[in-house]
């Protein structure tokens, strides 16, 4: 399939404007970018959806006015590559925003695909007839069971043409994601490796071990008696890990309430303001660049389904040679651990890790980046979703 001077005309469907931090941003831009770099003719497109899904960072509100989002886009999305090549749709206004908003319907009529990152945007009626609708499952478990008890939701993914997720597991043996009866394929998150450098010198001996989480990112769900929870479910194996190691360790935690954050800094976890880590992707970067490693639980359902989910948060850290040592949703069964890139089951296991790390520490610093290329590369992953969904 070829189109526009020979090069395929795609439209990522991101999330910038709506969620206007840095880690998110990162999420969806580098497919963009990272197709732009293989010569295809990309568009970042976002819609606001019918509700109120618009957050301003400032205020703490979530409403329908996306003026802060809208200016943090222009910002940031000039710097990222993307200045003249973005739109935002405000379906509460029938209006559009940004750059490209006089010809964002005709650009996505005449695209060859459409990737729906996260699964998360309506398909319009200008996205409706685009040959290739691709749904990038990001979370999974909670997708399939959403499609499962949700006919809305399942009606939405059916409109699409090809189904990629994270959960690269699903459909193996030991994986409990249930069948939702859509042909699963596997992907990962792309990492444009230029975007993300190594920063400043690491002292292994001084700088703590960060994650940047959600204690509590939704409400669980069950399938079949089974219940698939949040981190804050994963967490109680592992809350007295600051005593069974010699490094500090620090959560930019959010949605935990003033209890739980008592007893963790109690016992000896350092805590702070996620926000104030991702403010925006730069601020993201240098949080990252002020780390040793990442160490962080998954999500409860990750872990008990056994999906392979990995963390997009993680591949930054790789990228910018900081081990990563996080709890195993299987992953461990498709990408190589034990340098760089260290998976745990138990407390013991995680501080075995963790001093592994100190112990090795240049070793896994070059091994955490050759993961990133190696696996995460955007110019890998893209080229195979590409070809996986018929369009390479």
């Amino acid at each position: 399939m070829t189109a526009h001077d020979g090069r395929l005309r795609i439209v990522v469907l991101g999330y910038v404007v709506g969620f206007p931090l840095g880690g998110m941003t990162w999420h969806s831009v580098q497919y963009a970018t990272g197709l732009a770099a293989l010569g295809h003719d990309v568009w970042l497109i976002e819609d606001s959806h019918d509700y109120e899904t618009n957050y301003d960072p400032v205020t703490g509100a979530v409403g329908t006015d996306p003026t802060y989002g809208v200016a943090y886009a222009g910002r940031v999305l000039g710097r990222l590559g993307l200045g003249d090549r973005w739109a935002y749709h405000h379906a509460h206004t029938g209006s559009w925003r940004g750059p490209a908003a006089g010809e964002a319907p005709e650009i996505c009529r005449t695209a060859d695909v459409v990737l729906n990152v996260a699964g998360i945007h309506p398909l319009r009626p200008w996205l409706e007839e685009v040959p290739l609708r691709v749904f990038i499952d990001a979370d999974p478990v909670f997708t399939q069971i959403r499609h499962l008890t949700d006919p809305g939701a399942k009606a939405h993914a059916e409109a699409h043409t090809h189904f990629l997720t994270f959960g690269e597991r699903i459909g193996t043996p030991g994986c409990t994601v249930p069948d939702d009866g859509l042909p699963w394929r596997p992907t990962r998150q792309p990492v444009t490796l230029d975007a993300w450098q190594a920063g400043p010198e690491p002292d292994v001996t001084t700088l703590p071990f960060t994650t940047v989480m959600q204690w509590d990112s939704y409400p669980t769900a069950t399938w079949n008696g089974t219940t698939y929870g949040m981190k804050s479910a994963a967490f109680g194996d592992f809350v007295d890990l600051p005593g069974r190691v010699d490094v500090p360790l620090h959560l930019a935690v959010g949605r935990a309430d003033a209890a739980t954050e008592r007893q963790l800094s109690t016992l000896g976890w350092e805590l702070s303001d996620p926000q104030a880590a991702t403010w925006d992707p730069w601020v993201y970067q240098s949080f990252i660049h002020g780390s040793a490693a990442e160490w962080s639980v998954a999500k409860h359902g990750y872990v008990t389904s056994r999906s392979g989910w990995f963390s997009e948060r993680s591949t930054g850290y790789l990228a910018s040679h900081r081990p990563v040592v996080v709890q195993d949703t299987g992953f461990s069964a498709v990408l190589p651990c034990g340098e760089g890139l260290l998976a745990f089951t138990d407390v013991a296991e995680a501080a075995a890790c963790i001093e592994d790390v100190r112990a090795r520490y240049a070793t896994h610093t070059l091994a955490a980046r050759e993961i990133a290329r190696e696996h995460f590369g955007a110019d890998r992953v893209l080229s195979r979703l590409l070809a996986e969904v018929g369009a390479g």
